[in-house]
């Protein structure tokens, strides 16, 4: 009972510990660190939950989960009652369920991709520094990620909207998303709303990861341009009411948040209003580029190893007889 009790504690603080993530503001401090600690808790997540489901279902062998399934093994199970068997299919539901939705995430956003490529082929010209132009009057800027074949996508509309200098400020943020693979991060993210699309807490972890992942993509845009440059450009395009990127595209501004939230969801066409609140995600990173605030190394070095240790101490108790 003592594991099964430790991973239930690991998991209940993990759903406390992304409610607490959800609604700070220092992440946006350091959001590259932050995006690390969001993912140790969704993995810590999933491992503790499913440790406690099989610690349950295990109980009767009494040597922990690897000392169990060797037991259920040996005897196929003829120690278990119903509460032990209904806690052993609720674990293993949901151990298959949580990689087979992610799996169809990927599968849905790459075929996304995919035809979306093959239509910029179409109707998109092809500029010098390699940015794809389309011919539209309204406000778009998204980058289409891919292993080898990154787009970054910008709409007439767009070109006439901002001036040589915030349109390069946007152009660096965009590449900064095709070079790091954001939608790489935002996947097991989107994949888990799709498992739980009822839960408020799922949503507002994705949003908060998405206003992270676009954080640090200023913050990369900033190495090359100055920052003032891209928080006009931010500004000038979410008032312009930009177009919805397309499905697995991740676009420069998504929607304007109510106050009480942290994200922005970047496949939206929500447009950004100047009376928003404090909490606007576009007021966020505007409020961040022309006043940063570092975290010190020492603070960001703690957020990293207490990741480690999120993600690593439910798999260790697997393995310790309890």
């Amino acid at each position: 009972m003592i594991g099964a009790a430790l991973l239930a504690t690991i998991a209940a603080g993990t759903v406390v510990g992304a409610h607490v993530l959800s609604r700070a503001r220092w992440p946006w401090r350091t959001p590259r660190t932050a995006i690390a600690l969001w993912q140790a808790l969704g993995l810590a997540w999933g491992i503790a939950t499913i440790g406690t489901l099989l610690s349950v279902g295990l109980l009767p062998y009494g040597d922990g989960i690897a000392g169990g399934l060797h037991g259920l093994a040996g005897d196929s199970g003829t120690r278990l009652g119903l509460l032990q068997l209904t806690s052993l299919l609720c674990a293993l539901s949901l151990a298959a369920v949580l990689p087979a939705m992610l799996l169809f995430a990927v599968f849905r956003v790459v075929r996304a991709r995919r035809r979306h490529r093959a239509l910029l082929a179409l109707v998109a010209r092809g500029e010098p520094d390699g940015t794809l132009v389309l011919d539209h009057p309204a406000a778009a800027a998204y980058c289409v990620p891919g292993m080898r074949s990154a787009k970054v996508v910008v709409s007439a509309g767009t070109m006439r909207l901002l001036d040589e200098a915030e349109l390069a400020a946007v152009l660096e943020h965009e590449r900064a998303h095709a070079r790091e693979r954001h939608d790489l991060v935002l996947l097991p993210f989107s994949s888990l709303r799709q498992v739980f699309p009822r839960f408020g807490l799922v949503s507002r972890s994705l949003d908060a990861v998405e206003l992270l992942i676009e954080m640090t993509a200023d913050d990369r845009a900033r190495r090359h341009r100055p920052p003032r440059e891209l928080a006009t450009a931010l500004l000038r395009f979410a008032a312009a009411r930009p177009a919805a990127a397309p499905s697995g595209a991740l676009a420069a501004v998504g929607k304007a948040q109510p106050a009480g939230h942290a994200g922005s969801v970047p496949s939206s066409s929500r447009p950004f209003a100047p009376e928003a609140t404090a909490a606007s995600p576009v007021l966020a990173r505007v409020s961040r580029l022309v006043e940063p605030s570092p975290t010190h190394p020492a603070i960001r070095a703690a957020i990293l190893v207490a990741a480690i240790l999120i993600a690593v101490i439910p798999p260790l108790l697997y393995a310790l007889p309890h």
